[in-house]
This record gives C-alpha cells, sequence and structure tokens, in this order.
C-alpha cells in the first residue's frame, strides 16, 4: 500500500514538474508585443513625442534630421511697422511706350518683331508702320507729284538756256531760275518721300520688352499701345495708406521678396485720393527686381518713427495651435521643446516683432518649427 501511494506522488510530481517547463518553453518562443495578452506594445521612449503638458520631447539625432535652428532673442527698441497693400508701376525715367503716330499696317524690323522679355537698346528698330491712306488722297498725291515734275522739267530748261545766254542775260535772272529749280526739286522729293516712307518704331530707352502687341501684316491705328518696354532693375512701387498722417511719419520702408530684402526710398505722397486711400510712391532699386512685373501686387512694410519694445523673430518661427493662436516653439531643455502664445506686430516682411509672451534670452525654433508643431 504505502509503495502505491509512493508511486501516485511521484507520477503527480512529474506531471507538475512537465508542465512548468512547457509554460516557460512558450513564454520564450513568444516574441515581445505577441503573446496576445491584454497588454499592447509600449511605445519607444526615444523618439520625437508629445508629452502630456503640451511640450514635444525631440531628441538630438530627430533635431539634426529635421534640420532645428533655434535663435536666442534680445530685447530692443523695434520700429512700429505698418503693412501696406502696394502694386508695381513702371519707373516713367526708366521704361517707355511705343506707340504709332499715323495708322498703317506692322512690318517686321530688321531683326524681327520683339517677343515679351527680349533685350533691346535704346535706338534698336522694333518695327515699321506703313502709313495707310486714302486711295483719294493718294491719287491726288500722285497727280501732285506729276505736275512737280513737269515743272522741275521746264525748270531746268529754262535754267539750260539762260546759262548758254549768260553774256546778255543779267546774272540775277541766271540765279532765279537756279532757285526755282532747286526749290521745285525739294518738293518733289518731299511728296516722293511721303508716298513710300515709312514710319519706324524704335525702341526710347534700353530694357525689357514688357508686352508686345504687334504682329506682322496688323493694321494699328494712331496713339495705339504697340510695345512697352521697362528697366527691370529700376521700378516704382505705389502703396495705398488709409491714414494721410502716415505719409508724414515715414522714417524706411521695405519690400520683401521671397527671403530677400529690397529697400525703398520714399518720394512722396499724391494729393488727391484714390479708392479712398493716400497714394504712396517709393523708387526701387536692384538686381532682386527681375522677379516682379509691371502691374504685380507686393507688399510694403513702413517702418514708422515711433518706437515700440520687443524681440524680433524670423516670421517662419510663428506657429498656429489648435485654438487657432499665435504661438513659437521654445527650447528649454536640449530635447524639450515648449509652445509660447504670443502677440506679434509686423517688422519688415521677413521679421516680426514679439511684444508679448517671450523673455529676452529665449531659445526660439526659426527653422524645423514646422516640423515640431507636428510631432503628436
Amino acid at each position: 500500500m504505502k509503495r502505491a501511494l509512493t508511486h501516485f506522488k511521484i507520477q503527480r510530481l512529474a506531471t507538475a514538474s512537465l508542465v512548468l517547463a512547457l509554460a516557460a518553453v512558450t513564454g520564450a518562443l513568444a516574441g515581445e508585443g505577441h503573446d496576445h495578452g491584454d497588454g499592447g506594445a509600449k511605445p519607444s521612449a526615444n523618439g520625437p513625442q508629445r508629452l502630456p503638458d503640451g511640450s514635444v520631447f525631440l531628441p538630438k539625432p530627430a533635431q539634426r534630421q529635421l534640420g532645428v535652428r533655434t535663435l536666442t532673442t534680445t530685447a530692443a527698441e523695434l520700429p512700429r511697422s505698418v503693412e501696406l497693400t502696394a502694386k508695381v508701376l513702371m519707373d516713367p525715367n526708366a521704361g517707355g511706350k511705343v506707340q504709332p503716330l499715323n495708322a498703317g499696317r506692322i512690318e517686321p524690323g530688321p531683326r524681327g518683331l520683339p517677343n515679351p522679355g527680349q533685350s533691346v537698346r535704346k535706338g534698336d528698330v522694333l518695327a515699321w508702320v506703313v502709313p495707310a491712306t486714302a486711295p483719294i488722297e493718294r491719287s491726288n498725291q500722285s497727280s501732285q507729284l506729276a505736275e512737280l515734275r513737269a515743272a522741275k522739267s521746264l525748270a531746268d530748261k529754262r535754267l539750260a538756256r539762260l546759262k548758254e545766254l549768260s553774256d546778255t542775260v543779267p546774272r540775277k535772272d541766271i540765279e532765279a531760275a537756279e532757285s526755282e529749280a532747286a526749290s521745285l526739286a525739294e518738293r518733289l522729293s518731299a511728296i516722293g518721300s511721303g508716298l513710300t516712307t515709312r514710319e519706324a518704331l524704335m525702341a526710347p530707352v534700353s530694357g525689357v520688352i514688357a508686352s508686345a502687341h504687334a504682329v506682322a501684316g496688323q493694321v494699328v491705328d494712331a496713339r495705339e499701345l504697340v510695345f512697352e518696354i521697362v528697366d527691370s532693375s529700376r521700378l516704382r512701387i505705389e502703396a495705398l495708406a488709409f491714414d494721410p498722417a502716415l505719409a508724414t511719419n515715414i522714417g524706411s520702408a521695405t519690400l520683401a521678396i521671397g527671403d530677400k530684402r529690397v529697400p525703398l526710398e520714399f518720394m512722396g505722397a499724391a494729393r488727391s485720393l484714390r479708392e479712398q486711400a493716400l497714394p504712396l510712391g517709393f523708387r526701387a532699386q536692384g538686381a532682386d527686381l527681375s522677379s516682379l512685373a509691371v502691374g504685380q501686387p507686393v507688399r510694403v512694410f513702413v517702418q514708422t518713427k515711433e518706437k515700440v519694445k520687443g524681440l524680433a523673430v524670423p516670421v517662419s518661427s510663428l506657429m498656429k495651435n489648435p485654438a487657432n493662436q499665435t504661438i513659437v516653439w521654445v527650447k528649454v531643455a536640449p530635447e524639450r521643446f515648449e509652445p509660447r502664445t504670443v502677440s506679434t506686430e509686423p517688422l519688415d516682411g521677413l521679421s516680426v516683432s514679439i511684444t508679448a509672451g517671450l523673455k529676452p534670452g529665449n531659445q526660439v525654433a526659426t527653422q524645423g518649427a514646422t516640423l515640431i508643431n507636428q510631432v503628436r
């Protein structure tokens, strides 16, 4: 009896050991996250992620990969700026229009008809205009030309006879005959050239063809615009100010073209309103203006003589949070960025003035701020 009980206990112990061994082997073979339990795979703590307090954890390798750059802010007395809607105009001293004086038919110039964007020099013949005359007018000129030819022929014969009798004819009669023959020759030449002369359309200034409205064989009227020529390095900018007092409070002005600033020279304000606004004229020069076109709308940033305390940061630093508030990302730790709600004022088109929400010495993300704002 004792032997049977002992044998039964040994079998139970062996079975329990086998079950524990199988459980251990099963746990070892199941990979992490594949144990089909209730708990899911844990996120990696080493990647970019949005923390519960709204800040962003961004490791150094991710910062280098995203090209994140920061700028240390400093307080300064910045000019109070105003953004104005403006338009690009032709400089009257560096541009011109080509218009025919008479109606006629267009013919190509020595180098053909110019195309928009083609460079021309002052005095270049762009096209010819063959004057258009009515048939009755042309017939009258032809008959007048025939009369002049006959009169000149008679004057030449009379002059020849007087020269043969120069010994007996007074000198004054010979000179009168010579003068009459020369006068008839000039009148004949003038009327004859009027029937065959073409009007040359020449470039009034050196520059680039801004617009061309000519086709070979086209009939144009007098004073019709055929070509426009501009110097792309010298343009006028006209801005509209709804506050007339701004014209007497302008310190400087800039025009933002992409990532470049073009300084503007204030020329003066008009003395008549346009669209209930006061036109302000600015002169712009430089090679950066080559990307602008006449009539293109632009934005002008006028710095007034008033000063305001603020911190200058690039426009690329400004982001929007889910509440549609303007924020910037401030680097508070080597791998941590916090959003700060700020108040801004325009500065020069490429930078803005932070008037509230930041302190001097804060490191603001200037490059890669958009990618930081997308981390979830």
